[in-house]
């Protein structure tokens, strides 16, 4: 288990760094101190932000500064209020026909695959919510199956719409707002990943797992 490290960012936040490579054993780390600290938060701590290997917390450095937050959350990380949960499952319906994926040839001749065996593949895979970022609701997916690893495409393209699904190397997301991607388009979700009248906009936490289902 790689050893944690704290280092300031700027003035307002520290960054927890858990260190050692994406995987979902340092993710548990992170996501189980993100969940302490919001049902024991220091004073002044205004948000915390996980990601990959680390967690940002921000804070009011006029209630408080870096090593109080930091030392706080290091004694979390020592006590027994630390503990992982069992992972929230969703399943999400995603149609497959040429409308919804329009790189699902491409990716069957990169990869080797025909369609069927990319969709099959791309359901096969278990995806935990390693992170948020980029762009409102855009829940990074670790768990695409090696077969169908590929990276980006040389430039992005416009006019995909909300609710495409993407995959680039191990990473899979679901698109909330229609914007231009470089990421391979296989399907597309009708589901609602973001909207800002839930009391809960987003619908997927940190550590979630997601599971793909073929709409027929």
């Amino acid at each position: 288990m790689s050893a944690v490290s704290v280092r300031p960012i700027g003035e307002s936040a520290v960054l927890i760094d858990f260190g050692g490579e994406i995987s979902t054993a340092t993710n548990e780390r992170v996501v189980a101190l993100d969940r302490a600290l919001a049902g024991q938060p220091p004073q002044g701590m205004i948000e915390t932000v996980p990601a990959y290997v680390s967690l940002m917390i921000v804070f009011d450095p006029l209630l408080t500064g870096g090593d109080r937050i930091a030392a706080h959350a290091l004694a979390l990380l020592e006590s027994a209020a630390i503990e992982t949960r069992p992972a929230r499952e969703h399943v999400i319906p995603v149609r497959y026909d040429a409308a919804s994926a329009p790189d699902l040839e491409a990716v069957a001749k990169a990869t080797g695959l025909t369609p069927d065996e990319v969709v099959a593949q791309h359901l096969a895979g278990e995806y935990r919510v390693f992170m948020y970022g980029f762009a409102p609701g855009y829940a990074y997916l670790g768990g695409v199956p090696p077969a169908l690893h590929l990276p980006r495409k040389p430039r992005a393209e416009r006019g995909h719409p909300a609710g495409s699904v993407i995959i680039a190397g191990a990473q899979c997301l679901i698109t909330t707002l229609p914007m231009p991607t470089g990421w391979w388009v296989i399907g597309h979700t009708a589901q609602v990943i973001l909207d800002p009248a839930r009391a809960q906009p987003f619908l997927f936490d940190p550590g979630d797992v997601i599971r793909f289902e073929r709409e027929r």
